[in-house]
């Protein structure tokens, strides 16, 4: 009974927290959708979670774009099919590497910041001194951030899965033996519409998980230095846990047979 009872109390937890977390998901795309606006919050935002977020995205495209490129040359070597590089770096990238990496790379960079300010700011009072001023928090700390993720992270992967597609074709060409123009002939024929599409709609939606995570770890942080670490920890572990899952939804939604 013991047993029984323990794994009752963790279910009853997952739900409960389940429940919260849906409900603060409700809430923030609702204020997002209701005056007033905070526009400063915005494009400070956006600065934050895009400019700043370049420099990581494009370089860890780049890096695994060339090794993609490396590696398919080693295995299609195997069967005689080097000539697939091309096509593989640029579905490889577009369609998974390039908007789930980016993702990752928002979530251990952007929602791990988050976190830690809006946790910082429950700390010190901060967000009860909105609420005496009459600012919604949630409206004012929360609203702006997400809806800044999901604008920006879409562009942050379609740059990550140029560079990424760059990287493969500076591999190829200067190490690999690849011609230049047919390695891009082949790059543009293959790819298609659909491909990019999803790439970008996967950018939204993992740039929304990673600051949803880090909103409501930090909201819901506890009090002093170690609330402030956990809630930091915990809402990159869940964002990354997310982005993958949803990653696997998106995948069978787009290219499901």
């Amino acid at each position: 009974m013991t047993l029984l009872a323990a794994l009752g109390r963790a279910v009853l937890g997952l739900l409960a927290s389940t429940g919260r977390f849906t409900l603060f998901v409700v809430a923030a795309f609702s204020h997002m959708l209701r005056p007033p606006f905070y526009m400063r919050e915005f494009g400070q935002a956006l600065i934050n979670i895009g400019y700043f977020s370049l420099p990581v995205v494009g370089l860890t495209a780049f890096f695994t774009g060339g090794a993609l490129a490396l590696q398919i040359y080693a295995g299609g070597a195997r069967f005689s099919a080097e000539a697939v590089v091309p096509q593989i770096v640029a579905i490889g990238m577009v369609r998974e590497l390039g908007p789930v990496l980016g993702g990752l790379m928002i979530a251990a960079r952007v929602t791990s910041s988050i976190a830690a300010e809006i946790a910082t700011m429950k700390v010190t009072e901060q967000i009860d001194a909105l609420v005496t001023l009459s600012t919604d928090p949630m409206k004012y700390l929360t609203a702006p951030r997400v809806l800044a993720a999901i604008v920006t992270v879409p562009i942050l992967v379609g740059i990550g899965d140029t560079i990424g597609i760059f990287g493969g074709y500076f591999v190829s060409t200067t190490r690999l033996g690849f011609n230049p123009a047919t390695y891009l002939q082949n790059t543009v024929d293959f790819l298609e519409v659909h491909d990019v599409v999803s790439s970008l709609v996967k950018g939204a939606v993992f740039g929304g998980i990673a600051a949803l995570m880090g909103c409501y770890f930090g909201m819901n942080s506890g009090r002093g230095a170690q609330g402030v670490g956990k809630a930091t920890k915990s809402s990159v572990v869940a964002a990354a846990v997310l982005i993958l899952a949803a990653n696997f939804i998106l995948t069978e939604v787009f290219f499901a047979a």
